[in-house]
C-alpha cells in the first residue's frame, strides 16, 4: 500500500533517541486481535464466532485473527462448496483447520441452489446465466451461516475486504452477512501482506497454505471466474481506493499520478454508486483514518459528474 504499510517511528521527546516500533502490518494484525476480543467481551452476544472459510486468503486471514483472538475451541468455519468451487479450495480449507487446530464443518449447497433453480425456473426461462444465479450461491451460504449462529448462540464473522467493499464486489443478503466485519478496512493487498507476515515472522512456518497466499482470486461463483474478470490488479484497484477514500484526492489529481482517465472513472462511479451496500453492512474494525461506517460518511444516492473541483 501506499502509505499504511510504510515502517512506523516515533521520536522520543525526552532524549531525541528513535525507539523503533512494529511495522504497520503487525500493528494492524495484533489491533484487529484486539478489537475482536473486546467487542465479543463488551457486547456479551456470544464467546464465540463461526464464518465461511471459502478456500480464499481473506477467510483464511479471518479464520488465524479469530483463532488467536478466541482460541481454537471457540472457532467454527464452515466450507460450503458449490460445482463452481475448485477441489482445492476445499482441501486448502482443511489443510488450515488442521493447522490452527479449529472445527470445520462441510456442508455442499448444490441442493439447495438447485432448488432455487428450479423454484425460479418458470420466471427465468429463456434468459442467461448471470448476476441473479452467481449471488444465489453466496445467499444461500449466508443463511445456512446464519441458521448455525441462531442454533448455537454465535457470532457471524463477515470475512469481506475492503477493496470488494469499496467497489460492491460483494452480494447483499449473502457474503455480506454478519455481526462483525472483522478485515472490512484492510485492502485486499494488506490481506496478503499481513498472511505472508504470519507464515514468516509471527508463526515462522506455513500455517496458512502456500496455495491460499498464492492463488488467483476468485468468487468461485461461475465456471473459471476470477477477480479479474471484473476489477483491475488489486495493486491498481487499491492506490486508487486509498487516495480516493483516505487522502480525498481528485480524479485529476489520480490522474495525474499516473493512473488512466477510463479506470479512474471506471472506479470511484463504482465506489460511488455501491454505498448502499456499505450503508447495509455489518460493523467493522476501523484500522484507518476513513474507515467505511466509521471515519467516511458519504450521501448513498448523488449526482457526481467525476469532474467535480475540490472544495
Amino acid at each position: 500500500m501506499l502509505f499504511r504499510s510504510q515502517t512506523l517511528e516515533v521520536t522520543a521527546l525526552a532524549n531525541s533517541a528513535r525507539l523503533d516500533v512494529p511495522e504497520a502490518i503487525e500493528c494492524m494484525f495484533n489491533g484487529l486481535v484486539l478489537g475482536l476480543r473486546d467487542y465479543l467481551g463488551k457486547s456479551k452476544v456470544s464467546k464465540k464466532v463461526i464464518f465461511g472459510l471459502s478456500g480464499g486468503i481473506d477467510s483464511a486471514l479471518v479464520a488465524v485473527i479469530a483463532k488467536e483472538a478466541l482460541g481454537a475451541k471457540n472457532v467454527i468455519a464452515v466450507t460450503m462448496p458449490s460445482e463452481f468451487s475448485s477441489e482445492g479450495s476445499v482441501n486448502d480449507s482443511e489443510k488450515l483447520a488442521d493447522a490452527l487446530g479449529i472445527e470445520l464443518q462441510n456442508i455442499a449447497i448444490k441442493p439447495i441452489y438447485d432448488s432455487y433453480l428450479q423454484q425460479l425456473s418458470p420466471i427465468f426461462e429463456g434468459t442467461n446465466f448471470n448476476v441473479a444465479e452467481e449471488n444465489l450461491q453466496s445467499r444461500s451460504r449466508g443463511d445456512l451461516l446464519m441458521a448455525i449462529a441462531n442454533k448455537f448462540g454465535l457470532m457471524l464473522l463477515n470475512t469481506g475486504n475492503k477493496s470488494e467493499l469499496a467497489v460492491g464486489y460483494c452480494t447483499l443478503y449473502g457474503d455480506m452477512a454478519g455481526g462483525l466485519a472483522l478485515i472490512s478496512d484492510l485492502y485486499k493487498t494488506e490481506v496478503n501482506e499481513m498472511c505472508r507476515w504470519l507464515n514468516n515472522e509471527y508463526y515462522g512456518r506455513e500455517v496458512i497454505p502456500t496455495a491460499i497466499i498464492e492463488k488467483e482470486p476468485s468468487a468461485e461463483l461461475r465456471p473459471d471466474q476470477k477477480d479479474s474478470d471484473s476489477l483491475p490488479e488489486y495493486e491498481t484497484l487499491d492506490a486508487i481506493l486509498e487516495y480516493y477514500i483516505e487522502h480525498q484526492l481528485s480524479r485529476d489529481e489520480m490522474i495525474n499520478k499516473g493512473f488512466s482517465s477510463s479506470t479512474v472513472d471506471r472506479i470511484l462511479r463504482l465506489v460511488d454508486i455501491n454505498e448502499h451496500k456499505r450503508n447495509q453492512a455489518a460493523p467493522g474494525l476501523k484500522m484507518s483514518a476513513k474507515a467505511f461506517g466509521t471515519g467516511r460518511r458519504w450521501p448513498i444516492v448523488q449526482r457526481w459528474t467525476g469532474q467535480e473541483k475540490e472544495l
